[in-house]
Formats: C-alpha cells, sequence, structure tokens
C-alpha cells in the first residue's frame, strides 16, 4: 500500500513560499490526508504600500514576465502606450497579489502538478472549488483557528496539540525553523510593544485551544483549565456558545460568521438585503 503522507509537506512548503510573496496573512492551518484547512487575512493596504519595482519583483517569483515588463524593469526607455500596459499589468498583479482566489489556485495548481507527475496521470485532481467563510469579529476567528488546529485531535490522529503534525499550533509551539527551511509565515498574536495582529496572547489562544478540544473530546483529555476564564469573558462568550460557534464550521452552507450587525454590514457590502447566520 502506497503511503501519500510526504504530500502534506507539499502543503506546508507551498504555503511557505505564497505566505512571504502574497499580501496575504496565515492565521492557522491544517494539512489533512485528503484536505486542507486554511483561516487567511488579506493585507490590502500592504499590498497598496508595495512600490511598482516590488510588485514585479513578486510576480517574478511565480511567473514569467513578459518582454515588456522586463525591459520597463532593466530601466529602458518607453513610449506612452507600452508604460501604459506595464502599469496596467502591474496593477492587475497587485491586485491579485492580494486575492485568495489566486493563492488558493496557485496552491492547488502546484500540489495537482505534482501529484500527477508522481502518479504519472493527467486530469483532475482536486474535487472541486475551496470553500470560504468570512469571519467577521475576533471571537469568530479565534474559533475558526481553534476549530483548524483541532482537527487532528477530532480525526484521532492525535491527543494533543503539541503532537498534532502539519497544523499552526505545532509550527508555533516547534523549535525555530533552520535558514534551509522556510515554514508557513504565521500572523503573530498581541504582545507588548507591538501592534496586536491576533486579539489574544499565544498563552491564552494555547489554553483557549486546549480546553475547546478537551469539551469537544471529553474521553480525551482531563479538566477545564481554570485560567481559561479572562479570555472567554473579554470575548463575552460563555462555554456553550463558544463550542456551538466552533462547531458552525462544520455546517454545509455557512458563508460568514459573526454578530449580528457584523453579518448587515457584511450584506450590505455584497449587495445584498441580509446574510444568513444560524442562531447561536
Amino acid at each position: 500500500c502506497q503511503s501519500y503522507e510526504h504530500r502534506r509537506q507539499w502543503v506546508v512548503d507551498k504555503l511557505g513560499q505564497l505566505s512571504r510573496l502574497f499580501a496575504i496573512s496565515i492565521c492557522a492551518y491544517a494539512v489533512m490526508s485528503n484536505h486542507y484547512h486554511l483561516v487567511l487575512k488579506v493585507e490590502a493596504d500592504t499590498a497598496a504600500n508595495w512600490s511598482e519595482r516590488e510588485v514585479a519583483q513578486r510576480w517574478a517569483a511565480l511567473f514569467q514576465w513578459p518582454l515588456l515588463v522586463r525591459r520597463w524593469y532593466q530601466g529602458e526607455a518607453l513610449i506612452e502606450p507600452e508604460l501604459a500596459v506595464v502599469q496596467q499589468l502591474l496593477a492587475q498583479w497587485r491586485e491579485r497579489l492580494h486575492s485568495i482566489s489566486w493563492f488558493i489556485r496557485l496552491l492547488n495548481e502546484t500540489l495537482a502538478r505534482q501529484a500527477n507527475q508522481e502518479d504519472g496521470c493527467k486530469g483532475h485532481f482536486w474535487e472541486g472549488r475551496f470553500k470560504s467563510q468570512a469571519l467577521l469579529t475576533e471571537s469568530a476567528v479565534l474559533a475558526c483557528m481553534a476549530y483548524v488546529d483541532l482537527n487532528p485531535i477530532r480525526a484521532a490522529l492525535a491527543d494533543r496539540p503539541e503532537q498534532s503534525d502539519y497544523t499552526s499550533i505545532k509550527q508555533r509551539l516547534d523549535e525555530p525553523a533552520t535558514p534551509e527551511v522556510l515554514p508557513p509565515l504565521l500572523l503573530p498574536f498581541a504582545s507588548q510593544g507591538k501592534p496586536e495582529a491576533l486579539p489574544c496572547a499565544f498563552t491564552d489562544y494555547l489554553m483557549l485551544v486546549d480546553w475547546t478540544g478537551r469539551a469537544i473530546r471529553p474521553d480525551k483529555r482531563g479538566h477545564i483549565p481554570a485560567q481559561l476564564r479572562p479570555i472567554l469573558e473579554r470575548l463575552g462568550l460563555d462555554g456553550v456558545r463558544w463550542l456551538k460557534q466552533v462547531a458552525l464550521f462544520r455546517r454545509q452552507g455557512i458563508r460568514v460568521v459573526g454578530g449580528r450587525e457584523e453579518c448587515q454590514q457584511f450584506a450590505r457590502h455584497c449587495g445584498q438585503r441580509r446574510c444568513h447566520q444560524p442562531r447561536l
């Protein structure tokens, strides 16, 4: 029986490359045997602040430049119509470099080519297009991150986060990578003296994941840590409500998770009258 375990590392390696080129931060990931989960933060402002040369350099790491762009980058004088074409391409690339669709497209295409080459076949590798959900509140982000990081535990592949291979939480707990290894760039947690990226400290998140894992699978772990209360109080959630929110990510057809007001704002942003949000 052939093992495909090594393909999980392919996903992690490609995430390492893409996270350094795209203006998309990775909050959490989990690579399972036949699928993966990502929690992403689009950094459109970061992409907007890149210079044109930086946009071109990032795109060159993924695709070959057209000759016209190469001439522009080397400082050759271009006539006005040629310069307009270059600027149009750069604007298009800047937009794509903070697009989740392009991020997933490049990730999936690379994996499909590697797998088909290894299997000596052609054709579709993935069953269908990826599914996404908008996370509009801090609690929704943390709930989804916990859901993703606990995937191996729920699948009985591990019984604790620190032994859950191919997950963001294990990467955060492991020793720093060597210069030869480029793991996915992960959005940092809040810390003193630095702008808050994720809405809690890493130690609080560890307790949150540990408590959530024990509550979902009471046969696996011990008692609920008493230290967990501060983060739940800060998010305004009790234990039952938190677990229901985490369970939302398993349901089909859920496009958005957050509070009522945030969901209404998201619906207006999408040109809709309302967004379906199951009651917790």
